[in-house]
């Protein structure tokens, strides 16, 4: 027999407002694990994402850069904004004891490009030196960077072959890089030496005003990876006493921080997820529960006409389970697109790094939970089909007469 013939689907056809209450019920319960489920996947992929992409034990920087309010979130995640320091620390730091790898990069806030409706942040590294962003690099673009040729975060719209103008330099786009979740995926990369030739060209145009020196002898920020039988203390240690006017940093003390509200906020999410799922589990079993009630002199006489308990039983579980398929479809689809909404709205609100998994993963998350919430819909109606199917057929007949 054809689904759409048979009396369970007939029964959900001829009440359409009782159905579309039952269908919502149902999408809000798919709805709330699917996106919930999604946003703490995303936020742990965003976490690890920037783990991976910051790559050193130890930063150093100027220490007035420290005591600015949008300092980790500019180091962490890709903020727009500059500061310098004098490059001859980094000769100095380079002989201490302790240190396995170490390079430098310079960043330079841009003006807004032809790319996108924002200010970009522009990351210069040594190629010879960098640990960091080398390997990041060769997942998308396995050359060597020349001058004013660059790598663009995955959020930019520009492709390998296009040009962007910087400062009145005209830069092309070698690579574009995968998405990170944080605002790195919004900023470039070139060289350190193409960065300064920016900085020159924006002083000489009168776009920008440098007031902290020749930019051959600045740099922003030094990264070090420390060796066998040290540890980033030891070494950080070092270079605080050691070395005036910068703060040196333990990049796992920065990430925790992070790593904290990412915590709270899925712990937040998961109350949130398991309070909802009761309601509707709780409100679907009371629904259908009513409507049995007021459905049992139809049940009486389909007893009456020779259906079996079993089959009055089965006409009520295919009923929900029609009913929770398309609510729960409907809810896991709305939960996708929310997610995606809201993980912008966590980057640049919450400023939390937020990256979904791959559409495949999602794919099965999104099955995972319609089956879950299908299952958890036709379980709060197994309870009121058990007790339909024992019903009194004769006295439910006499009642109503």
């Amino acid at each position: 027999m054809s689904v759409f013939n048979s009396i369970s689907y007939k029964n959900i056809a001829r009440r359409p407002g009782r159905t579309i209450i039952l269908v919502l019920l149902s999408a809000l319960l798919c709805f709330s694990v699917t996106g919930g489920s999604l946003a703490i996947t995303g936020l742990k992929e965003g976490l690890m994402s920037l783990r991976s992409r910051l790559g050193a034990d130890v930063m150093v920087v100027p220490y007035a850069a420290t005591t600015k309010t949008n300092f980790s979130n500019m180091i962490l995640q890709g903020n727009p904004g500059y500061f310098y320091m004098d490059r001859s620390i980094l000769d100095k730091i380079k002989d201490m004891e302790g240190i396995k790898e170490i390079s430098e990069q310079y960043f330079l806030a841009s003006a807004k490009a032809g790319c996108c409706s924002a200010k970009l942040q522009i990351i210069g590294f040594d190629p010879e030196t960098d640990f960091t962003i080398k390997p990041w690099v060769k997942e998308s673009y396995d050359g060597k960077l020349g001058k004013f040729e660059m790598l663009v975060g995955n959020d930019l719209n520009a492709f390998a072959g296009d040009t962007l103008t910087f400062y009145g330099k005209v830069c092309t786009v070698k690579g574009k890089l995968k998405k990170t979740g944080t605002y790195l995926d919004t900023a470039v990369y070139l060289s350190i030496a193409s960065v300064k030739e920016l900085l020159k060209s924006a002083e000489e145009t009168g776009m920008v005003t440098n007031n902290n020196g020749d930019p051959d002898k600045l740099t922003s920020c030094i990264l070090i990876n420390v060796a066998d039988g040290y540890t980033p203390l030891d070494v950080m240690s070092e270079i605080n006493i050691k070395t005036r006017g910068v703060e040196a940093i333990q990049t796992q003390d920065m990430i925790s921080g992070v790593a904290g509200q990412l915590e709270s906020a899925s712990r937040i999410i998961s109350v949130l997820i398991i309070a909802i799922w009761l309601l509707a589990i709780l409100i679907l079993i009371l629904a259908f529960t009513m409507i049995a009630n007021e459905r049992k002199k139809e049940f009486a006489i389909l007893r009456v006409l020779g259906s079996s308990r079993k089959m009055v039983a089965g006409i009520i579980l295919k009923e929900a389970l029609m009913v929770n398929f398309i609510g729960s479809v409907l809810g896991a689809f709305a939960a996708i697109v929310a997610v995606l909404l809201v993980g912008e709205v966590s980057l640049t609100t919450f400023d939390l790094p937020f990256l979904l998994p791959g559409a495949d993963k999602v794919a099965l998350l999104a099955l995972i939970t319609v089956a879950a919430s299908v299952a958890a819909g036709c379980l709060a109606s197994s309870l009121s089909a058990l007790k339909t199917s024992k019903i009194d057929t004769a006295l439910i007949l006499r009642e109503g007469n």
